[in-house]
């Protein structure tokens, strides 16, 4: 559609402007758009809590048509936690109701006076008041909006930030759509940064252009069936991504008191299989998507009786689980609640909390330190206590709210040795992947603040020129987040092969796209997020694991297998392959000459 509106909350000024054919070709969309306006408008001194900073949500050139799925939004901005370039999607309806509503994206910059929220509609926005929204949770503030609005649910999409992002919480995420978040380095503190409180989106009458209708309609409907069938996601399609946990205790990914082992016996409780049958459960989809993964789950009895949210995500359990010593199913699904409703990404909050915790079982911390909080494995009422502390800053909180590395080097001493995060800044997804060191590679050497490569098989992942290959193969998850669909409902959540993408790209555009094409796009935005880093002061230095999640792992499927005595090799074997200098990490002039990124040769060569 070509099209992108502008609000700068400064001046309260809305304005559109328009893209190149060209430039949506080179970049596609949601990531690859989102990262090159990042590049174009972000200088290296302006701080992520600057006003200059910008906060993009970006659609690609699928989202509101048949394609499973498409209904996804993609973030980028320059993050908290490492002070660069951040990227991000969420799943739902935010995605498509952008484009029915006449617009390809939204660039967002400057910073309100006071509390605002942006209401989407016809093509335009309008900046309303938000001060009675101030210090409501993110559940509150999407229901409160909607109903303000007058609008029917199914007509409106909102994504709201909670307490966390009002304080500044360096892994605060902006929450929308009953359950899905834009989370990972801080987007719900940019968002709190610029007195955004909200943005609201109005399904609107405009179809998104489609070259060969019929055709995508055809490829949708096989892609969906392909889904349900697959071995990995039609296993999704029943239980949800619960049923990772008992594949991944069998491979050793299980995280379990914060790495300092790999045994967690109850791991089949925390499988839908299991668990699906004992409660109420309804399964509520996102736009397009014929799968029933994503489900809402009311708990009738116990402490958390009527409790009714959404069924977490893998992740979001093993937080609040295994990460943290905690046994019970129940409390775990309250804990994820309680972090969305604060607006707290899961993934850093949980590695901060076990973190903690450790910290308070070896002396490090006492209940001095601890507002009087007894910081054990598995205390669940005191990791409550602890995540309303981090979303307002209080006490220990205020420590905490800074993210695992912060605190970290906060406490000092032997506490330097128990946080897991790359030196960058963040920490990762919630697996132990001391047993699979492609994904450890991925985070300490990428440069979106999360994951930015597939896991790729490949013959003996434990030796280092494999890992890189894997990790450079992967790359290909750039081209998905920049057609911002759901890389589970369109298969592309981890191996390389894209093909049914590449072709629904082609019957949406009409271009005669190609898999090579996508490939090298992908690289193309991998290698500019990287130059933007590097300006900014990421340098390769800052590329290792901490010591704590390099470490060797001393029990489970993968005892004895440590990654830190390959690290060197593996990162040379990697830059090779990627075509970066071994010393600096920039990528070299030919590599970028290659990749039609020859204007920003000379912003660091």
């Amino acid at each position: 559609m070509y099209r992108i509106l502008r609000a700068n909350l400064t001046n309260h000024h809305l304005d559109h402007e328009n893209l190149s054919e060209q430039v949506c070709r080179e970049y596609v969309g949601g990531a690859g758009i989102g990262i090159r306006i990042l590049y174009d408008e972000v200088p290296p001194a302006v701080n992520w809590s600057d006003e200059e900073n910008r906060l993009i949500f970006a659609t690609g050139p699928l989202n509101g048509t048949s394609v499973p799925g498409s209904g996804t939004i993609c973030a980028v901005t320059k993050g908290c936690l490492t002070n660069g370039c951040s990227s991000s999607q969420a799943n739902g309806f935010f995605g498509a109701f952008l484009r029915t509503a006449g617009v390809d994206g939204l660039v967002i910059e400057g910073r309100s006076n006071d509390w605002v929220y942006l209401y989407i509609h016809d093509g335009t926005a309008e900046i309303r008041d938000a001060r009675h929204l101030a210090g409501k949770d993110t559940v509150e503030c999407e229901g409160l909006v909607k109903q303000e609005l007058r609008k029917k649910p199914a007509h409106i999409s909102v994504y709201a930030i909670g307490p966390a992002g009002e304080n500044k919480v360096k892994y605060a995420m902006i929450f929308g759509d009953r359950g899905h978040v834009i989370a990972h380095n801080g987007f719900g503190a940019v968002m709190g940064e610029k007195k955004l409180k909200a943005i609201a989106v109005e399904r609107g009458k405009v179809r998104p252009p489609v070259r060969d209708a019929r055709g995508l309609a055809q490829l949708s409907k096989e892609i969906g069936k392909q889904a349900k069938k697959h071995p990995i996601y039609g296993r999704i399609h029943e239980f949800g991504t619960s049923m990772l946990w008992p594949m991944l205790t069998k491979i050793g990914l299980i995280p379990v008191k914060n790495l300092t082992t790999n045994h967690f016996p109850d791991y089949e409780k925390f499988s839908r299989e299991y668990y699906g049958s004992m409660y109420d459960m309804k399964p509520f989809h996102c736009w397009a998507c014929p799968l029933d993964h994503v489900q809402r789950i009311r708990i009738e009895r116990g402490k958390n009786k009527a409790l009714e949210t959404k069924d977490p995500e893998f992740e979001c359990t093993a937080s609040w689980s295994s990460l943290i010593g905690n046994q019970d199913f129940e409390s775990a699904v309250a804990l994820s609640d309680l972090a969305d409703r604060l607006g707290l990404d899961s993934n850093e909050a949980g590695w901060t909390v076990a973190f903690a915790m450790e910290c308070f079982e070896r002396g490090i911390l006492t209940k001095a330190d601890t507002d009087g909080l007894a910081l054990t494995w598995g205390n669940v009422e005191t990791a409550t206590e602890v995540l309303y502390k981090i979303a307002r800053r209080e006490g220990v909180g205020n420590i905490l709210a800074d993210g695992v590395k912060r605190a970290a080097e906060h406490i000092g001493g032997k506490a330097l040795a128990l946080g897991v995060y790359v030196n960058k800044g963040h920490s990762p997804r919630t697996h132990d992947a001391r047993g699979r060191w492609c994904d450890i590679l991925d985070y300490a050497t990428g440069n979106v603040g999360t994951v930015e490569s597939n896991a790729v098989q490949v013959p003996d992942p434990f030796l280092p020129k494999n890992t890189a290959l894997s990790v450079v193969k992967g790359k290909i998850r750039q081209f998905v987040d920049s057609l911002v669909v759901c890389n589970i409902a369109t298969m592309s959540y981890s191996g390389d092969d894209v093909k049914n993408m590449v072709k629904a790209l082609s019957l949406v555009t009409g271009w005669d796209y190609t898999d090579e094409e996508a490939v090298r796009m992908s690289l193309r935005v991998t290698n500019l997020a990287r130059v933007f880093n590097l300006k900014t002061g990421i340098v390769p230095d800052l590329e290792v694991p901490s010591e704590r999640y390099g470490s060797t792992p001393e029990d489970g499927p993968v005892k004895g297998v440590g990654i830190m005595t390959h690290w060197q090799e593996m990162v040379d074997e990697y830059y090779k392959m990627m075509g970066w200098d071994r010393l600096t990490g920039k990528p070299l002039p030919e590599t970028l000459e290659k990749l039609g990124l020859s204007s920003v040769i000379a912003d660091i060569w």
